[in-house]
């Protein structure tokens, strides 16, 4: 959705201002998601914002809606991938963590602080974990694991990623992908095929070391 005034040109879009509001939500927190200081980030008139959102909390609520869409979403769709084995089918899911298009892990983290400071995003955020560890605990049985084992596996490797998340754990790409296939052993029981792991190196434009 896009407008342009008559009187003053250019009033953006409803895509300029919520990302706008997502930059400043993980440069500032939720705090900084305020109407003025978006206007002056996107060199545009305060009034211009209300074509496109009723009020703030429209336009947070966009935020949420864009959070729950990307991280929540691409994690159940990661999780029902086809996949020919179970080390396979967590390898997709790790697809999420090193593939910013699928999971945004700045954005997770801006948004569980943000549940800090509002019981209404601490309820979205624990319904957004109730629905992901359901979509793995789901992926575990679907290779035929018990139910109890699928649940606490899923909540292994999910808690894990979260871990990483909430202490904004760094590692460099090669530590990341030498552990990756010790992480697929412990959290499936399975030892990932070469091929599964070379498939997932080249979809991450990674090339391992000889012999690693």
């Amino acid at each position: 959705m896009e407008h342009v005034s008559n009187d003053s040109g250019w009033r953006g879009s409803q895509e300029g201002w919520l990302e706008a509001a997502y930059e400043s939500l993980l440069e500032g927190g939720v705090d900084s998601v305020k109407i003025l200081p978006l206007a002056k980030r996107l060199n545009l008139s305060r009034t211009s914002f209300y074509w496109f959102f009723k009020d703030r909390e429209e336009l947070l609520a966009a935020l949420i809606g864009r959070w729950r869409d990307k991280n929540t979403g691409n994690i159940v769709k990661q999780s029902e991938a086809y996949a020919e084995s179970l080390a396979e089918a967590m390898l997709n899911v790790f697809d999420c963590w090193l593939n910013k298009d699928l999971f945004d892990s700045k954005f997770e983290f801006a948004v569980r602080s943000w549940a800090l400071q509002s019981e209404d995003i601490l309820n979205e955020v624990q319904q957004a974990d109730h629905v992901r560890l359901e979509a793995l605990k789901r992926m575990f049985i679907r290779f035929g694991h018990s139910e109890i084992t699928a649940d606490v596996r899923a909540r292994t490797t999910y808690l894990v990623q979260i871990g990483y998340i909430s202490m904004q754990t760094r590692e460099d790409i090669a530590t990341r992908m030498r552990r990756i296939p010790e992480y697929i052993a412990i959290y499936t029981g399975q030892v990932p095929e070469r091929r599964e792991l070379d498939r997932f190196f080249a979809r991450h434009g990674y090339k391992p070391e000889a012999g690693g």
